[in-house]
């Protein structure tokens, strides 16, 4: 390799080590096996070959490695001692000598395919060097420039790396320019692999396959949909979270609507709601407003289900909460009438998040509503007490009065237990409770005669037009 031509191959190689982050010392050896592959094409592909590049000057010398024997049988790896003798003259039988090749006589096809090799080699170090630089920065937050558009995805320069933000990773109601600056969390650095073959992946699938060209890899995931972005951002906006004086147990978003933060002070003399607020409502206005007026609400961690769904309900007032399935955690929360549509929120964006958050289902009813359910179902309740003998209108009212709707347990007190209600004499006690047993009896009978009936009928036959 003449001398201009090495001082201008290391030129390049210093300013692909600046721009590209490539040592020279990869690309050297890139570089030599590439020339090893080519002049093989010459000589033979079982030659003995070595190629050393000078760091310092960037010459390149290459060199066939041959044995001296006294009759040859494969040219590529033997020389006779004669030829020997006339580049080395100390040359004896047995003898390893080193013949220096001209570089200068590679043809044009073997300079193209040392070229390609060194490209592809190249592209194996970048994509090592992007690999090894960002995977250890997952969960970090990046700012970055919108610089194309895929479909819905968004192609994100970060300068050295291009990453992906996927329209599964944006906050729906932002619109994004080009050239635009975008913060971001750097979710994951996948391999093509991990992208293909993960389940857990296959969201990515389609962004990556839309902007690849001929990357394979690695790939940089960004999301700003995502709890931990927000977990980020409190992390970056507020000392005490940073400095675990308050902890952030959970998170559940609708990206760019609403979000749900349960907090918790690990030091008595911490707020953990206040610190989160900043004062004058600072800080949390930083995060909303780097979020696109995503409101966040701040629920302080308290070891009770029935005071953490009162929390996490807000901005709603509670009146009250009824646990309706302790097993299948389900309860109904009531609220006054006029915060039944801020309790449930928009497109059930509320009640959905705080169900998410306490890990309960949740069901949200007015004052109003839950009071005319109630009267109904007193009303159902007085009608089926009205059909027992003994009991009028007005006795069954104060039977459902005293919670007592189940007839089967009226027919099992006592007259004294009776006579204790308002307007319910020890006789017209007993007349309830003997109306309550014939009304038991009766029922029971019904079905029985039914059946028996159903024994006696004759069988009809059913002619479905088959012939046995």
């Amino acid at each position: 390799m003449e001398e201009s031509q090495s001082k201008q191959l290391m030129i390049a190689l210093e300013q692909l080590e600046r721009e590209r982050n490539i040592k020279r010392e990869d690309v050297f050896k890139t570089i030599e096996d590439a020339l090893v592959s080519a002049l093989r094409k010459h000589i033979g592909k079982n030659a003995q070959i070595v190629a050393r590049m000078d760091p310092e000057t960037g010459v390149i010398r290459a060199y066939q490695v041959m044995k001296v024997v006294e009759n040859v049988f494969t040219p590529e790896t033997e020389i006779s001692l004669d030829k020997a003798k006339e580049k080395i003259a100390t040359a004896e039988i047995g003898d390893e000598i080193s013949l220096g090749l001209s570089v200068s006589e590679f043809s044009r096809i073997a300079a193209q395919i040392a070229k390609q090799v060194l490209i592809q080699k190249i592209r194996d170090i970048e994509r090592d060097n992007l690999f090894r630089e960002y995977k250890p920065r997952e969960g970090e937050i990046i700012t970055g420039m919108v610089r194309r558009f895929s479909d819905k995805d968004i192609i994100v320069d970060l300068g050295k790396a291009e990453a992906i933000l996927p329209y599964c990773e944006q906050i729906r109601k932002e619109r994004y320019a080009p050239n635009a600056r975008l913060r971001a969390l750097i979710a994951k650095v996948l391999t093509q692999k991990e992208i293909m073959e993960e389940p857990e992946y296959k969201r990515y699938r389609s962004a990556v396959m839309k902007m690849d060209k001929g990357q394979k890899g690695p790939y940089v995931i960004l999301s700003r949909a995502s709890e931990a972005f927000l977990r980020k951002l409190f992390e970056l906006e507020v000392p005490e979270v940073e400095e675990k004086l308050v902890e952030i147990m959970k998170i559940e978003r609708d990206p760019g609507f609403r979000a749900k933060v349960v907090v918790q002070g690990t030091d008595s003399k911490v707020d953990p709601v206040g610190a989160c607020v900043g004062m004058r409502g600072m800080r949390i206005r930083m995060i909303t407003n780097e979020l696109s007026g995503e409101r966040v609400d701040l629920i302080p961690y308290i070891n009770d289900a029935h005071m953490m769904i009162i929390n996490a309900m807000s901005p709603a007032r509670v009146t009250s909460v009824r646990v309706l399935d302790a097993a299948n955690k389900k309860a109904l929360v009531i609220v006054p009438d006029d915060q039944l549509p801020v309790a449930i929120g928009r497109d059930w964006q509320n009640i959905r998040l705080a169900s998410r958050i306490t890990g309960w289902e949740l069901e949200a009813k007015s004052e109003t509503q839950v009071r005319e359910e109630a009267e109904k179902l007193q009303e159902t309740f007085a009608r089926v007490l009205e059909g027992v003998d003994g009991i009028g209108p007005k006795i069954a009212e104060v039977l459902v009065s005293a919670g007592l709707t189940d007839i089967t347990k009226i027919a099992s007190l006592t007259p004294d237990y009776l006579s204790t209600l308002q307007g319910v004499g020890e006789k017209t006690a007993e007349k309830i409770i003997d109306g309550a047993k014939k009304y038991l009896s009766d029922k029971e009978a019904v079905p029985a005669a039914s059946n028996t009936e159903k024994a006696e009928a004759p069988q009809e036959t059913v002619n479905d037009g088959t012939k046995e």
